[in-house]
């Protein structure tokens, strides 16, 4: 799942085993603290890159079995060890927030999904390993679920990523369409917007429901972590084709009567 600030998709909460809160948090603040270098603050292009170099060296020597400098890194070798967890999803996590700090455009979809399979999916990828259910079947599913939830935020995000001089949107989507950064710039949301708005809906919600059969492999509270988790996201796009695709002055969030909704079309699915 995206790791950016999680509004809507909290992570290590109530739903999930006690068990699995410390190491779920460790993730966390690992990525949060990755996203923060390369989003925020006044730091150069090359500063930020130099910091997220720095955490990578951090990793090499979480991998060497040697001991890291940072007291993050220091808690999130304890979790590895802990959970026999992969070092790739870390670094394919450091790859993504180094991306978003040199590159502000997409030419396509399959050049976003690279994006996504980098900065979402490995979250998923952790979690089934923490769960001890990554099968490869269910890595597929989680991965579809991931990137969803990325392109979920991309889309609720528009307004905020173009602040920062990004567009996630696909560039030639965006042309075959006739939508312009300019319009992007301005908050316009004509008949082209909505086009181009509702064809990324659709694609992402197909995208979330081939994920959704995860929801009911895995059992107990994580199965329904899971089905709220899908259940948000689902949500969140449902606001927007409610606000007419127009993120830029209703941009959804889920409240307390939202959580009440998912939690009621989570029961259990069956397929």
């Amino acid at each position: 799942m995206p790791v950016e600030h999680y509004e809507n998709f909290p992570v290590a909460s109530i739903l999930l085993p006690r068990r699995l809160r410390q190491p779920v948090a460790a993730f966390y603040h690992f990525a949060r603290a990755a996203d923060d270098i390369a989003d925020e603050g006044d730091l150069t292009n090359e500063e930020r890159l130099q910091q997220l170099n720095d955490f990578r060296d951090e990793l090499n020597h979480i991998a060497a079995d040697e001991t890291p400098q940072l007291p993050l890194f220091k808690r999130l070798a304890v979790e590895i060890k802990e959970h026999a967890l992969p070092m790739q999803p870390f670094r394919d996590l450091l790859d993504a927030f180094s991306q978003d700090v040199v590159k502000k455009r997409y030419s396509d979809y399959d050049e976003l999904l690279d994006y996504c399979r980098r900065s979402a999916n490995p979250v998923g990828n952790l979690l089934l390993h923490l769960y001890e259910e990554a099968t490869s079947v269910n890595i597929a599913y989680s991965d579809a679920i991931c990137t969803a939830l990325q392109l979920i935020n991309f889309w609720q995000d528009v307004a905020r990523d173009h602040a920062i001089g990004r567009i996630y949107l696909p560039q030639d989507e965006m042309a075959q369409f006739g939508v312009t950064e300019d319009q992007i710039s301005q908050g316009q949301t004509n008949d082209a917007w909505r086009a181009l708005m509702r064809f990324e809906v659709d694609r992402t919600r197909a995208l979330m429901l081939q994920g959704a059969p995860l929801g009911s492999i895995l059992t107990g509270r994580i199965g329904l972590e899971m089905r709220m988790i899908i259940a948000g996201g689902l949500r969140i796009l449902d606001k927007l084709e409610a606000a007419d695709y127009d993120m830029f002055r209703h941009r959804p969030v889920l409240r307390p009567l939202d959580w009440v909704i998912m939690l009621a079309k989570s029961a259990p699915l069956r397929f």
